[in-house]
């Protein structure tokens, strides 16, 4: 088993017996995740130790506006189908440059602007473009914020599934066949996109090159089936991939967490199965029908391919130059070989999201995790390492 614990000191860059490390929690977004990335936040604001750390909740509003929230982690949850929303109107806030740090700022309309106080380190919980994808990473670097998790590129390649692929491929890694489309060249040359489509094979699935929470997923069976699937994803990127679908193939999960010291470590794997009216993992199985959803923790794998697997998660993090933490979701075939499917810089931290249930099974609590995450961006300096 993994070495899951953790040492709870105070940045490194502080003097001994300064005040507890500030940690700004932000989330929502203008990504179509948004709801989730609310929930994910409501996850971890209910699990961050308080006595070890200050925690100021930020909430991007869909329009892109910065607001202080509210620290009431049960108004984040998910209530019936219905996903929480950051609340717009609440005071905007802003990260203000300042002699000894980077400070959070309340800028209330006609007052003076109040501080907060000094940020030490940014959780950045969103989904999607506009946040995953190294734009936020962007601006955190040259704020001089540390932030948990990837860095700029790392969380730029993560996010495009297509260059994941080419980056994955790269290192040696097998990957789901796949071609791109972009509406572009759909407008421009249809019967060719039709016919590269058809040559990949049915089924296939298309889905969004940079989205997530299997936003805009649809599995193509049939030439019939294909303007269509690839109109849903265009709704959220008007760059797609279609994969060849990997009949016959297991979902496996794996969690991977960086370490204080040393390299990342691994979780044991978890398998993913959907029933019910769900033909594969989409959002509502994921998020809204637990009746439909089983998963297994640990998977019931063969040893050697539990290892293999692993071993190819480590790979993966490391060819994407990843940090803090990611999941690397597999399809194990028939025949025992495994196919990484994609790597999430960010996955989700709601209550049934696999990456906290994988650490789980491993032997790390939902605090402990949280705990390790802020720990190593503590630790991380800012600008190139």
């Amino acid at each position: 088993m993994n070495d899951t614990s953790s040492d709870k000191t105070t940045d490194p860059l502080a003097d001994p017996g300064a005040r507890k490390p500030r940690v700004a929690v932000v989330f929502g977004g203008r990504s179509s995740e948004h709801g989730i990335s609310c929930v994910t936040a409501g996850s971890v604001l209910a699990a961050i130790d308080r006595e070890a750390y200050d925690v100021v909740p930020v909430g991007i509003a869909p329009d892109g506006r910065w607001v202080l929230e509210s620290d009431e982690p049960a108004r984040l949850a998910i209530r019936g189908s219905d996903l929480p929303r950051v609340d717009a109107g609440r005071s905007p806030v802003a990260l203000m440059g300042a002699a000894t740090g980077t400070d959070l700022v309340v800028a209330e309309p006609a007052s003076v602007p109040s501080v907060i106080g000094e940020v030490d380190v940014v959780f950045p919980l969103l989904h999607g473009p506009w946040g995953e994808d190294g734009t936020l990473q962007g601006m955190l670097e040259m704020a001089g914020v540390r932030y948990v998790g990837s860095g700029v590129l790392a969380s730029a390649i993560g996010m495009d599934k297509a260059y994941m692929k080419v980056v994955l491929q790269a290192a040696g890694l097998p990957v789901t066949p796949g071609i791109v489309v972009t509406r572009t060249e759909l407008e421009q040359d249809p019967i060719g996109v039709r016919a590269r489509v058809e040559e990949l094979g049915f089924p296939s699935f298309a889905k969004p090159a940079r989205a997530g929470s299997s936003m805009g997923i649809s599995k193509v069976h049939d030439a019939s089936e294909v303007d269509a699937a690839l109109e849903e994803a265009f709704r959220h990127d008007p760059k797609v991939l279609v994969e060849q679908s990997m009949e016959g193939a297991r979902e496996v999960e794996c969690g991977v967490l960086g370490t204080l010291e040393g390299p990342p470590e691994t979780s044991r794997p978890g398998e993913v199965r959907t029933g019910g009216d769900h033909e594969f993992y989409d959002f509502e199985a994921k998020y809204l029908a637990d009746q439909h959803t089983e998963i297994d923790i640990p998977a019931d794998l063969p040893a050697e391919v539990e290892q293999e697997l692993r071993a190819m998660a480590v790979r993966a993090f490391e060819a994407l130059s990843c940090e803090g933490l990611a999941r690397v979701d597999f399809f194990v075939m028939p025949d025992g070989s495994v196919v990484i499917n994609e790597l999430n810089t960010m996955p989700g931290f709601t209550p049934t999201s696999m990456y906290p249930q994988l650490w789980a099974a491993t032997g790390m609590s939902y605090p402990d995790l949280v705990d390790r995450l802020v720990q190593l961006a503590l630790r991380r300096d800012t600008g190139l390492r």
